[in-house]
């Protein structure tokens, strides 16, 4: 098959632990074309079809550091591929926004997008999570001081953050004290313009937040625990948190068995959970990781089963 993955710029990749790779290498594995752009290649003309302007066919050549060879650079239609794997990092800007709707005109035009470019859009990743009540901690989502001093009045303990960040970009955490919580609603919701999200705080984050991973609606065994470190109140890995693969407890699994199926038939074949304790406080549609770090430290393979489950999908079509 022809795959072309829709990515940030390939110099730019940490290939010891890019997921995006991981899948790059398992379907070269399996003798399948490798061609790669950028959100910023995509171009739509009337009269003719979305193209990528400059996609680079590519061959895996082992090397740490020169990881690819570019075999040929050329206009390639995205409707000629086979599929298109949309890996592109967020944050979700009106960029990323516009990207989806020239790959949803290329679906128009017969091409196979993964994720759906409409499901990526309707699956904001903090805000996904209001659709399902039943899993989360007491949340509030809005742009006013009054409310957010109203919610830490009852809650004690929160955490903040921005509806477009990433990494542990922009997260504070206000204890039972207040100390400046003015201050820190009026940096993220910029005087009452931007909403912001705010959550009662979750003890059990120093145990991890959990990335948990969805595949085609089926649950990957393993989870990766990412575990603040020192006086760090964020796991992310962006952050120096420890990335601890561990088996899935029964609550994780209850989660990811309740969402998985209703996400994947909205055309989310990859989705990653995060859960804290008991709690689901995110989902990441855009472009979910920790493949490699599950696959190093359990054996699992999940490389494998995402491109088992991308040819099952475009088997099924």
């Amino acid at each position: 098959m022809k795959l072309l993955f829709v990515a940030d710029p390939l110099e730019s990749f940490k290939i010891y632990k890019d997921t995006t790779f991981s899948m790059m290498r398992e379907a070269a594995r399996r003798g399948h074309q490798i061609w790669a752009c950028e959100p910023k290649d995509l171009v739509w003309r009337q009269g003719s079809r979305v193209v990528a302007r400059a996609a680079r066919a590519i061959t895996l050549t082992g090397d740490a550091h020169d990881w690819f060879a570019v075999a040929t650079t050329a206009e390639l239609a995205l409707a000629d591929t086979d599929a298109i794997v949309m890996r592109k990092d967020p944050p979700f800007d009106s960029e990323f926004f516009y990207a989806t709707h020239l790959l949803g005109q290329a679906e128009r035009e017969g091409a196979r997008v993964f994720n759906k470019p409409a499901a990526l859009r309707d699956h904001p990743e903090k805000l996904a999570i209001l659709e399902f009540p039943q899993y989360i901690t007491p949340t509030l989502v809005t742009r006013s001081e009054e409310a957010i001093r109203a919610f830490h009045a009852e809650h004690r303990d929160i955490i903040l953050k921005p509806l477009d960040g990433m990494g542990g970009m922009g997260i504070f955490r206000v204890g039972p004290d207040g100390l400046n919580l003015g201050s820190i609603t009026e940096t993220l919701n910029k005087g009452g313009a931007e909403t912001v999200m705010v959550q009662r705080y979750l003890p059990e984050i120093v145990k991890g937040d959990k990335r948990v991973l969805v595949i085609g609606g089926q649950v990957v065994p393993f989870c990766l625990a990412r575990i603040p470190q020192g006086s760090e109140v964020r796991g992310n890995l962006a952050v120096g948190g420890k990335g601890v693969a561990q088996a899935i407890s029964a609550r994780d699994r209850e989660i990811a068995e309740a969402l998985g199926p209703v996400l994947a038939a909205r055309g989310l074949l990859l989705v990653g959970l995060d859960v804290i304790g008991d709690c689901l406080t995110e989902i990441n549609v855009t472009s979910p990781t920790c493949f490699q770090e599950i696959h190093d430290q359990t054996g699992f393979d999940v490389p494998k089963m995402f491109i088992d489950a991308l040819e099952a999908a475009l088997a099924a079509a």
